[in-house]
């Protein structure tokens, strides 16, 4: 038991996070969405401002300069030449970014996360998609948004990402000899890991392990392994609870679990959590990060999950609070419904 207050710890607000810069940035990467006709327009408008108004190195994917809406247009020619390009898996440019701008819905956001596997530079993403759960600007007022962030001194939110190892057990042959082989993959992920059948018509049956000990075996269509952030992604229509951002845990989602009383849980961050199929599983797992680079997952392979050390920080258009319930409000209709009718006095006495 305390009994000096002196022990007890402060808990910072999570609205207070700022971001300030030690000097002015001076690169940004454009993240746009691929074949979307209405992102033209404001691409070319941003880059031209960051270009000749702000005076910033822009970085941009070769393939989004592939366009011919974007390469044919002869007015835009004088800024494409100011572009630094690069490509996806092959050019590193973790080092040469100082904050980037996406351009889409969260599904940019989502790609831009996956460029950067180690440090992430803090993110400003406008609400030019379908959903926009984790793009708060608007578009309308990009140039004094944009430029506010230059200036530094706003909002953030450190959105945690997952750590993700895949260890592939594989055979290769030497001089005639079959010898065992082991291959690994890492991932960043920032909403969350997909267990499922896959195409089988068989349930999914896999073991879950925390900090090496099986905790529960799942048999279903599979499981969901996601961040605060991914909570309101796949797991909530999964029925699992959403999640502020800020709130440090890793949440464990069974998809159509074959047991009535397998609940959602939430467990601490930085625990290890290790998915293998089970020795019984009548056919293999799929797994996808964020939706992409799905794979088959077969007899003595395996998926270790836990917090990573490279959290993506996002910028918020007012603060980590009202732009998370303002997103609830106005994507997922949270709460939303008729209010009941006012009683007058003469009512209530029938």
């Amino acid at each position: 038991m305390f009994h000096s207050h002196k022990a007890y710890r402060h808990i910072q607000d999570p609205a207070s996070q700022r971001l300030t810069w030690n000097k002015p940035p001076k690169s940004v990467l454009v993240v746009k969405k691929i074949q979307d006709a209405s992102l033209l327009q404001p691409f070319k408008e941003l880059c031209v401002f960051l270009t000749e108004q702000k005076n910033m190195i822009v970085y941009v994917e070769s393939k989004v300069l592939a366009d011919t809406a974007i390469a044919g247009d002869e007015s835009f020619g004088a800024v494409i030449q100011k572009f630094c390009t690069f490509r996806e898996d092959l050019d590193d440019i973790s080092n040469r970014v100082d904050f980037i701008i996406c351009l889409g819905g969260d599904g940019t956001l989502l790609y831009a996360s996956s460029l950067f596997q180690e440090s992430v530079p803090p993110v400003m993403a406008f609400h030019l998609g379908s959903l926009g759960f984790l793009t708060p600007f608007k578009f309308d007022t990009y140039q004094s948004q944009v430029t506010q962030i230059i200036e530094g001194n706003t909002a953030i939110i450190l959105r945690s990402r997952l750590r993700v190892r895949v260890v592939k057990k594989g055979i290769i042959m030497t001089n005639g000899d079959s010898e065992g082989s082991r291959k690994s993959m890492q991932y960043q992920v920032l909403n969350e890991v997909v267990v499922d059948r896959g195409p089988s018509s068989y349930l999914s049956n896999v073991d879950l392990f925390l900090d090496g000990h099986l905790i529960t075996t799942v048999q279903g269509d599979g499981v969901i392994v996601s961040t605060p952030t991914g909570s309101t992604a796949y797991a909530v229509a999964a029925g699992a609870s959403m999640i502020h951002p800020n709130v440090p845990a890793i949440m464990i989602t069974p998809i159509c679990p074959h047991s009535l009383s397998f609940r959602p849980i939430v467990v601490p961050a930085g625990v290890e959590l290790k998915i293998m199929l089970s020795r019984d599983a009548r056919n293999t797992a799929w797994v996808s990060f964020d939706g992409r680079k799905r794979q088959e997952i077969c007899h003595g392979d395996s998926i270790t999950i836990t917090t990573s050390c490279f959290p993506v920080p996002s910028i918020c258009f007012r603060d980590p609070v009202n732009d998370w319930f303002e997103s609830l409000s106005q994507c997922l209709h949270w709460n939303v419904r008729k209010k009941q009718n006012y009683l007058s006095s003469e009512e209530e006495e029938f």
